[in-house]
């Protein structure tokens, strides 16, 4: 199967310069890896040493971000380089001040593990959750660099697991150590002969809960609100849209809802505005406006929404209503607010935990999304309950950033 993979390596990085003419993500995709080596010969201190840490997206950065402010906390003086796979995770965090470096990760082809681990020569290398590369794991082992897989969360029907995954079996068997989310995981492994397992948790607990520590106040935010109910929509896709707005535009309450689409193109945004029937507006438009005479304001901006969930009474995440994959539940929950979400989560240990708990609801389509937020919406003591389930939630889950700090200390050449 290996040699296959290497082949089709092989054929995407000649294939996509070409497609990413046709598609703007492809083209960032293509267009910022080819001065990745260049930057790496100007940005890496070769006297210095380095921690790489490698995420797929958004998402997983958020899954290293803790682990990374507890090193800096107490290892000041210690290098950061981190990489990304895909676009949005490198465009939005490109500029991050905790990292020394950052960049694209290159393709995984032989040649460029190679290249990139001779000029990074990390200390250890971090992989956040699942982004496991067969010809990097290969070539870190040849170098003697210790690498650690980090809020690992694994299924029975990942490749793994099946009789012709062994190249990537293999690959995961280079680690140096694994932290896992569940129990699941850690018998998944054992399976497979691999022992050097921890059950940490997932960091993005740690992350999300500092969040209430923070100065999240937003005048606008107020402003528009103006004391009344308010739906927080965040990371919503259109297939979340179909579900959400036909109750913002029936409700009788006097609901305020803000909404933060995951896209937020202008011809995404144009689309939204015209499903709205109520009365709505951007977070652009905002300047010199009576806010509070709107119903519903369109956030077309990006880094808002953590501290918008602090002025939520009720939450829906977006991603589970289509198949592009749940957004972060955790970054609501952690304000003790009920959240609602799409019925596509099986991927989502953290969502099938919390809606066992009753922290969180599962909608189908339109009605159902309907039925639960008038609930919410009318019955304060159960919107309470429901919320105070979720943010008890966060809080028996934290830890798993001082599980890995713990593994770091008995390093013997740890910084």
């Amino acid at each position: 199967m290996k040699p296959l993979y290497n082949i089709a390596t092989k054929i995407a990085e000649k294939a996509l310069p070409l497609a990413g003419r046709f598609n703007e993500k492809l083209k960032l995709f293509t267009e910022g890896r080819k001065s990745v080596f260049s930057e790496l010969e100007e940005k890496i201190n070769p006297n210095k040493e380095y921690l790489w840490f490698h995420a797929a997206s958004l998402g997983e950065f958020e899954q290293a971000l803790p682990i990374i402010e507890e090193i800096k906390k107490e290892f000041p003086k210690c290098k950061i380089l981190v990489t990304f796979f895909s676009p949005s995770g490198y465009e939005n965090k490109k500029n991050h001040p905790l990292a020394d470096v950052i960049t694209y990760l290159p393709l995984d082809t032989r040649k460029n593990a190679k290249r990139f681990l001779e000029l990074v020569k990390p200390k250890i290398a971090f992989f956040i959750k699942y982004e496991i590369w067969p010809n990097f794991m290969a070539e870190i082992k040849k170098q003697n660099i210790k690498s650690l897989l980090i809020s690992g969360a694994f299924r029975e029907n990942q490749i793994y697991f099946k009789p012709y995954g062994g190249f990537m079996r293999k690959a995961l068997q280079t680690f140096d150590h694994i932290f896992v989310q569940n129990e699941a995981s850690i018998t998944l492994l054992k399976n497979i002969g691999f022992n050097n397992t921890t059950l940490s948790g997932d960091t993005r607990f740690d992350r999300v809960s500092r969040q209430i520590q923070y100065n999240n106040k937003l005048e606008f935010a107020e402003n528009f609100i103006d004391k009344k109910t308010c739906l927080v929509a965040g990371s919503t896709w259109p297939e979340d849209e179909e579900i959400i707005v036909p109750f913002i535009n029936q409700t009788s309450e006097k609901l305020k809802v803000i909404i933060a689409p995951h896209e937020i193109k202008e011809e995404k945004i144009n689309a939204l505005e015209q499903k709205i029937k109520k009365k709505a507006i951007r977070y652009s438009q905002r300047e010199s406006r009576d806010l509070a005479s709107y119903d519903v304001l369109i956030l077309d901006t990006i880094g808002l929404l953590g501290k918008i969930y602090s002025y939520a009474n009720i939450a829906y995440v977006g991603g589970a209503a289509g198949t592009t994959g749940l957004h972060n539940i955790l970054e609501p929950a952690t304000f003790g607010i009920p959240v609602i979400i799409g019925e596509n989560y099986t991927k989502f240990p953290e969502a099938g935990r919390l809606r066992q708990l009753a922290g969180l609801y599962s909608v189908a389509n339109a009605e159902e999304f309907a039925n639960i937020t008038n609930k919410l919406i009318t019955d304060k003591h159960f919107r309470d309950k429901t919320g105070m389930i979720a943010g008890h939630f966060i809080n028996s889950n934290i830890g798993a950033t001082r599980s890995v700090m713990n593994y770091l200390k008995t390093l013997p050449d740890f910084i």
